[in-house]
């Protein structure tokens, strides 16, 4: 009897811990036939020079293939909570990405979020790998959510300047929940380079000392229809310590979106600029380089689908200074048109389909995906088209 109330009492124990705590598998598996296809143009011709100059025309390069994570990314994950009482919780977050058409990435990083967090009436805090908050606007207010042919043009430019999706070894802070529809968050990631002192014994080794570090934050207002958010991250991308130089990418972006029903409505607008810090100005500095675009997207909701549809546009700044007599030159820009179907079989899987095309001008090299544009003095980059079809399922 004394045996069977303490096995009992022990049923018991455990089913207030369970009750107390809770541990969440989860993932996505994604797969699409994909395909990408990049035009150069030879834009040369005869001149005083050279008059008998033969244009070559254009060269393409295009690749089909298996691939993933062409509506959601693939990912497998565990996630979990326990209520410590008074308010309190603790929680964890580990999820790796997968390739699920080699099956070639599996379980074996959790660089995607590797995060454990306090939270309770004052918010939270989080610590770890993590989304940064300049990165939320990109893939809040994309109707593609920045996965496949249809991300937009926004993040793919400032994707290639350095812009970092997840920051490592950050502390974050989000505001609590109950603020009537206001949210926000700031983060701050250590670089974790050795400091040496005295300075002269810092090894002369390009990206040693600040890199890695990061500044950020993102605040916003969603209510009911209305979402709309601004945030902004400072990442040094680089530095060289006797030359005394730090690179920093500052981003500026402000997004929203509006749920009329029958259709939703996205916008953003980006501003990000390459930025070499001095200790000791030279005579001749590197320009910076400014990067803006902006994007506009809609959803419609038919049936059990949606139909997606964004533009998006980029224009670099080089900030060169400009010779007296020298010819002008245009700065790079490029634009992008996607349209896209979502056909939900039920919660869980859906089928889906989108197009994709990249128009780039006066040197830009933007992408769809795939392999990259060839770019020499003969041939210049221009238009980049893609197509993904495919399957989702979430677990």
């Amino acid at each position: 009897m004394k045996k069977s109330l303490v096995a009992l009492a022990a049923l018991a124990v455990a089913g207030v811990a369970s009750a107390q705590s809770s541990v969440t598998l989860f993932g996505v598996v994604d797969a699409s036939i994909s395909s990408y296809s990049s035009t150069s143009r030879d834009l040369n011709g005869a001149t005083f020079l050279n008059p008998f100059y033969l244009n070559q025309g254009s060269v393409k390069v295009s690749r089909r293939e298996l691939a993933n994570s062409g509506y959601n990314s693939s990912r497998l994950g565990f996630r979990g909570t326990e209520d410590l009482g008074g308010g309190l919780a603790a929680s964890f977050w580990l999820e790796a990405p997968i390739t699920n058409d080699d099956g070639a990435t599996g379980v074996s990083t959790f660089n995607r979020r590797s995060t454990v967090s306090l939270s309770g009436g004052f918010g939270e805090v989080r610590l770890g790998r993590d989304y940064t908050p300049t990165f939320w606007n990109n893939t809040v207010f994309d109707p593609f959510g920045t996965n496949g042919v249809g991300t937009n043009l926004i993040q793919t430019a400032v994707a290639d300047f350095g812009h970092p999706t997840r920051a490592s070894n950050t502390i974050g802070y989000f505001l609590p929940p109950n603020l009537g529809g206001f949210y926000g968050q700031l983060q701050y990631g250590f670089h974790e380079k050795t400091k040496y002192d005295p300075g002269l014994a810092t090894p002369n080794v390009a990206n040693n000392s600040r890199t890695g570090r990061n500044i950020a934050g993102r605040f916003g207002y969603a209510n009911g229809p209305l979402d709309v958010a601004i945030a902004y991250g400072s990442s040094t991308i680089g530095d060289q310590f006797y030359a005394g130089t730090t690179t920093k990418l500052n981003t500026l972006n402000l997004g929203a979106s509006y749920d009329f029903g029958p259709v939703k409505l996205f916008g953003e607008v980006s501003r990000t600029k390459n930025k070499v810090d001095y200790e000791v100005t030279p005579f001749v500095a590197a320009a910076d380089v400014d990067l803006t675009g902006y994007l506009l997207g809609v959803t419609v909701p038919v049936g059990a689908g949606l139909i997606r549809a964004s533009y998006s546009r980029v224009k670099y700044d080089f900030n060169e200074v400009q010779l007296p007599f020298e010819p002008s030159v245009a700065d790079p820009k490029a634009s992008k048109l996607a349209l896209g179907y979502v056909h939900n079989l039920s919660k869980r899987t859906a089928l889906y389909a989108t197009i994709a095309r990249v128009s780039n001008k006066n040197g830009a090299a933007l992408t769809v995906g795939g392999p990259a544009f060839i770019n020499n003095a003969v041939f210049t980059p221009k238009n980049s088209t893609g197509y993904d079809f495919g399957i989702r399922h979430a677990f």
